[in-house]
C-alpha cells in the first residue's frame, strides 16, 4: 500500500474539526474554530467561498442523501440547515444549548439524529424539520453516532466511556458496551453489517460483533485519542485518525495493520491532532488542528 500527498488545502485561520464531502462531485465542506463554513473544490483544490458565517465553532457537518439540505452543528448547541435551492440558511435547530458533536441521518425513516454535550439524542423529520423525540442516552456528552447498514440499530459513543446500541424502530436500548477506560470518541458499522469498531481517549479500537455486540479484537491503535474511524466505501480497508498526529489503514477483514501516515513516518503530514476524514474514492481527506486539508492518494 502506497500513500502520496497530492494537495493542501490552505485557508482557514483556525483548527478544523469536521469535514463532509458534497452529494456534488469535487466539493467538499469543512468547519472548525473558524467564523463560517468553507466551500472547496477538489478538482482544482481550490477555495471557493465562505457559505455562510456562524457565531459558534463548528463541530459537525452532515449533508443527507437525497436531500438539497447541509446541517452544521455548532458548539452553542444550534444546528444551522443551508438550503443549497435556495442558497440560504432557512432554519436553525434551536433545541439542545450545549455544543453538537454528530448528526446523522435514517434514510428510509427520513429522520435526522443530532447528539449533543447534553447527553440527549434529538430526533428530526427532514421533510419538516420538526423534532419528533428526544433519546435521554447518558448523563454525559455523547461524541459520536453510528447507524447501522441495514438501518436498523444505531451505536452512539458516550464520554462515560461506554456505547450504548438503541433500535432504530421504536429508539428503545438493546445493549450497553463496556470496554474503553476513556471516553468513546469514534464509532463505525463495517459496510457489510457483521460488526462495529469503536475508537475511544484511551487510544484503543475495539471490534464488536454487531449481531452478539460481544467483543472480538481489541487493538492498541495510537499513542493517544482515536478522533475518527471511517470505512472505504468499497474496499476492504478502514482508516483511523488520531490526536497522535497520524492516520493508520487497517484491513477490514484480517484488522492488520497496512499503512502510517505520519511525519515519523516520513510523510508531509499534520504537525498537530488529525480530526477527522473522508474518503473520496482513493484520495482519503484529513482535517487537523493544523488549520490545513490534506489530500492523500492511496494506492491499493
Amino acid at each position: 500500500m502506497t500513500a502520496e500527498k497530492i494537495a493542501e488545502l490552505n485557508g482557514h485561520g483556525n483548527p478544523i474539526f469536521t469535514l463532509e464531502l458534497s452529494q456534488k462531485p469535487g466539493i467538499l465542506f469543512t468547519g472548525g474554530n473558524d467564523k463560517g463554513l468553507v466551500e472547496w473544490n477538489l478538482n482544482t483544490n481550490t477555495f471557493i467561498k465562505v457559505m455562510f458565517p456562524v457565531k459558534a465553532s463548528i463541530y459537525a457537518i452532515h449533508g443527507p442523501v437525497g436531500y438539497p439540505l447541509l446541517f452544521t452543528g455548532l458548539r452553542s448547541g444550534q444546528v444551522l440547515v443551508f438550503d443549497f435551492i435556495a442558497q440560504k440558511l432557512s432554519k436553525s435547530l434551536n433545541h439542545h444549548v450545549k455544543p453538537i458533536f454528530e448528526i446523522k441521518s435514517v434514510n428510509h425513516k427520513k429522520e435526522l439524529l443530532i447528539a449533543s454535550e447534553d447527553g440527549t439524542v434529538s430526533v428530526w423529520n427532514m421533510d419538516t424539520l420538526e423534532l419528533v423525540h428526544t433519546i435521554k442516552v447518558s448523563a454525559d456528552t455523547i461524541r459520536g453516532i453510528a447507524i447501522s447498514p441495514n438501518e436498523k440499530q444505531v451505536a452512539f459513543g458516550c464520554r462515560d466511556n461506554s456505547i450504548r446500541i438503541y433500535d432504530l424502530e421504536d429508539y428503545t436500548l438493546i445493549k450497553s458496551l463496556h470496554g474503553h477506560t476513556m471516553s468513546v470518541f469514534a464509532l463505525a458499522y463495517s459496510p457489510d453489517g457483521a460488526y462495529l469498531v469503536s475508537g475511544g481517549r484511551d487510544a484503543q479500537v475495539k471490534i464488536w460483533d454487531a449481531a452478539t455486540y460481544q467483543p472480538i479484537q481489541n487493538i492498541a491503535a495510537h499513542l493517544f485519542a482515536v478522533n475518527h474511524i471511517l470505512f472505504h466505501p468499497t474496499r476492504p480497508y478502514f482508516a483511523t485518525a488520531s490526536m497522535d498526529k497520524s492516520i493508520k489503514i487497517w484491513g477490514a477483514d484480517d484488522f492488520k495493520l497496512y499503512k502510517i501516515i505520519s511525519r515519523e513516518k516520513g510523510y508531509p503530514c499534520h504537525p498537530l491532532s488529525i480530526n477527522k476524514l473522508a474518503w473520496n474514492g482513493d484520495h482519503l481527506l484529513s482535517v487537523s488542528d493544523d488549520k490545513n486539508v490534506i489530500v492523500w492518494g492511496i494506492g491499493f
